[in-house]
């Protein structure tokens, strides 16, 4: 018996596959996570810039998750109702369908193996419109179409055995979920596809003139299935009771699905390593005129969905610089506690620039500063610069949403470590002049998987069931006169012109 048809399954799983670690979550039917799993895999980094990760590894510690969280909770497969599936965007793996071995590490996200290529790209203006057009993005090493270009291009063999039909390609859900299924489903959903840099929004199907562009044959792509709906069953070798894979989303969208931003102009950021913010822009897709990116949002009825992107670079590792490679802080909790101690920073402005500036500025070459620093400035002053900085960086992102999308929001949903912090979402509502709210269930991203999941499953039938058994935690409401916040953003920017 499957669970499709077992009446007593009563939970979801969910299968969250980041950048540095695995985790499976069983969600009871009120959104509530009953049990957790997580494994740590390896970072590879073979040349500088250069991020790989063993596909094998990742598939077997997740795997290894699922087993480990049914344990721990003693839920197990016969009382799964369905599983979703989210993952780290944009890495890619190729591997033989003959075999199943991938014919080289799966490339990161992170890596940057191919800029010199993607640098030469952008020089044509026609490539770069086609590009911009046809996907939403701007041509970089991070998206996948490169990274398997750049496969087929250095493993030997690998232009031949593609060529021939033997090789598949897919970011990191496809590849789980033709492992789950035993080779029975090779494919992924709208959000993942359109990270790829070979998917056309507009069309939602595979681009010929962008296949022909990075010389990828077509023979090698995922089927592209709507967020909700089957992607097969996990074979009995890993799940006796073979629950069905009922949805999938990459992580970014997988987290503005479990914030219930089902609207126009709904808008979420996650606050970790970086800050992703994306905007709900419904059924049109927005070209950004302000450095964003425009993406493909998971959907609950198959209808195309859309969203503007931006992405901060540095924000918890801010926090993570305070405290390892400047020894001022203990741990990040000792942040919000320092930064209270002071009314202001004293004039201090913090542009965490680590690793030049993402959107809306892309200054690959922008460096960090602190400026403003006079006699009388302490590590409070510094702290409390640095966790005003991610604020700073935020609402940039949001002014460029605004400006595009011709929508103010009223509320902002966040998640992720750095939302703990109190100081910084108070500071957050203050730039944004809206509230922020941080839901009780901090597993957003892995929670809107489940929710696709249980959409697919028919335990939802529509989204408006689930913003009624939404709750959060904490609201952050605006507390600062505008002439306050525009003094503040004006010096913010004059700080971030001194590191361009």
């Amino acid at each position: 018996m499957t669970t499709a048809q077992n009446s007593e399954a009563r939970y979801l799983m969910s299968i969250d596959s980041g950048t540095t670690s695995v985790r499976t979550i069983i969600f009871d039917l009120d959104g509530n996570p009953v049990a957790i799993a997580q494994q740590p895999f390896t970072q590879y980094f073979p040349q500088p810039g250069w991020v790989e990760h063993d596909a094998k590894e990742i598939l077997a510690k997740q795997v290894a998750t699922m087993a480990e969280v049914q344990f721990k909770s003693g839920i197990h497969s016969d009382k799964i109702a369905a599983i979703g599936i989210t993952n780290q965007r944009e890495s890619v793996v190729v591997w033989d369908k003959r075999t199943g071995e991938p014919i080289a590490n799966s490339i990161c996200w992170q890596c940057r193996r191919t800029a010199p290529f993607m640098e030469k790209l952008a020089q044509d203006s026609a490539k770069v419109r086609l590009i911009k057009e046809h996907t939403g993005l701007v041509p970089d090493p991070y998206f996948s179409a490169s990274k398997v270009a750049w496969i087929l291009d250095n493993v030997a063999g690998a232009r031949d055995l593609a060529e021939q039909g033997y090789l598949l390609m897919g970011t990191i859900d496809t590849w789980l979920i033709w492992n789950l299924t035993a080779k029975a489903v090779h494919a992924t959903d709208p959000t993942n596809a359109s990270r790829t840099m070979l998917f056309n929004i507009h069309t939602m199907q595979w681009d010929e003139e962008l296949l022909k562009l990075f010389d990828i044959p077509a023979s090698m792509l995922p089927e592209v299935r709507p967020c909700v709906g089957s992607f097969g069953s996990v074979s009995q070798e890993i799940m006796r009771y073979q629950p069905q894979i009922y949805g999938v989303a990459g992580d970014q969208q997988a987290s503005l699905f479990g914030h219930c931003c089902f609207d126009a102009g709904d808008v979420k950021a996650t606050y970790g390593t970086g800050c992703f913010i994306l905007m709900n822009t419904g059924s049109t897709p927005v070209t950004s005129q302000n450095g964003l990116l425009t993406t493909v949002a998971a959907s609950a009825d198959g209808t195309p969905t859309y969203a503007l992107e931006g992405s901060v670079f540095n924000a918890g590792t801010v926090v993570q610089w305070l405290r390892d490679e400047l020894g001022i802080i203990a741990d990040a909790a000792e942040s919000e506690a320092l930064a209270l101690q002071v009314e202001d920073t004293g004039g201090v402005y913090l542009v965490p620039a680590f690793t030049g500036l993402g959107a809306p500025w892309w200054d690959a070459n922008a460096r960090g500063i602190i400026c403003g620093i006079t006699r009388g400035t302490n590590r409070s002053h510094i702290v409390r610069a640095a966790l005003e900085s991610e604020a700073y960086q935020a609402a940039d992102v949001l002014s460029a949403m605004e400006a595009d999308s011709h929508i103010k929001p009223t509320r902002l949903a966040v998640d992720g470590g750095g939302s703990q912090n109190a100081f910084t979402m108070q500071w957050q509502s203050n730039m944004l002049g809206c509230n922020v709210t941080r839901p009780a269930c901090s597993e957003t991203t892995a929670l809107g998987a489940a929710y696709l999941a249980g959409l697919g499953a028919g335990i939802w039938q529509t989204p408006e069931e689930l913003k009624q058994q939404a709750a959060v935690a904490a609201e952050f409401t605006p507390s600062m006169a505008e002439k306050d916040r525009e003094a503040l953003m004006t010096s913010w920017h004059n700080a971030l012109a001194r590191c361009r």
